[in-house]
């Protein structure tokens, strides 16, 4: 089966007089439906390594190595090809939630002109057709009173809201493949899980391609068919969820392991001490 996404040696530089190299070398590639977790500590990469594959970086930073994106009529390569091309193919083929939905929503424009443009753009969608394509995108993504949210500016509604639109966003013109940097991070616990339930029942019911990028590997885990584990800008083990959690051949990896398993026993333990 040709892959939807391969990654070959990719790398992420700062120039300048004194070049840094802050990417090395990531090699994976992604099958049609399959989900991949990315996981490590800050300053890992990983973000980094999100931006690359769908060509959002900008300068002094720098890509190399290669990224290729099957559209399903052809397979473009991401490293070195002009911005006004990838464009068609975000949205299209490749769509993104960021940890901060601010940076991908727009302050000054209300929800509904802002989900309204890729049907719009990639669909051709107008009128009646173009508000209810809108309506129905809120809707897909749980949010209540989808007209008052479509008339609302994003300061208008909360964290969580917030989030979900930029979900729909993401969704609206039916991309094979979604990245998800972070996506609950910035959010509150009591939020969190409703946005990853939501998440995982979109990429099912789409038969979508998932990245999902954290530093939390228990969330990974319950996420990922695979792990890509990263620290230092370095990929240092690449394998499976189950040989990752109960097999892994890197120590940093038994790190994480560990260190998720202790948070997991005190966690009960903690709670039941609460409630005594």
């Amino acid at each position: 089966m040709t892959a939807l996404l391969a990654i070959e040696n990719l790398g992420v530089r700062l120039d300048g007089p004194e070049p840094i190299d802050l990417v090395h070398a990531v090699d994976v590639a992604l099958a049609p439906g399959e989900r991949l977790g990315i996981i490590g500590e800050s300053g890992s990469g990983k973000s980094l390594t999100a931006l690359a594959v769908l060509g959002l970086l900008g300068h002094p930073l720098a890509a190399r190595g290669s990224v290729r994106v099957d559209t399903g009529g052809d397979v473009v390569e991401v490293i070195g090809t002009p911005s006004r091309r990838l464009d068609r193919v975000r949205g299209t083929t490749m769509g993104a939630v960021f940890q901060e939905p601010l940076a991908s929503l727009d302050p000054l424009m209300r929800v509904g002109k802002q989900l309204a443009w890729p049907f719009a753009h990639h669909k051709g969608l107008r009128g009646e057709a173009l508000r209810g394509a809108v309506l129905d995108a809120l809707a897909d993504v749980q949010l209540a009173e989808p007209e008052r949210i479509a008339r609302s500016y994003i300061h208008e509604i909360s964290g969580g809201q917030r989030q979900r639109v930029a979900i729909a966003l993401a969704l609206a013109a039916g991309p094979r493949l979604l990245i998800a940097d972070e996506p609950t991070t910035a959010l509150d616990v009591t939020v969190q899980a409703g946005i990853l339930e939501l998440l995982q029942r979109e990429v099912t019911d789409r038969g979508m391609t998932l990245v999902f990028i954290s530093h939390d590997l228990p969330v990974v885990s319950g996420i990922a068919d695979r792990v890509l584990v990263m620290r230092d800008g370095r990929q240092v083990e690449l394998g499976t969820t189950a040989q990752i959690l109960g097999a892994p051949t890197h120590p940093y990896t038994a790190q994480l392991v560990a260190a998720s398993r202790r948070l997991d026993d005190f966690l009960p333990r903690a709670a039941a001490g609460g409630a005594a």
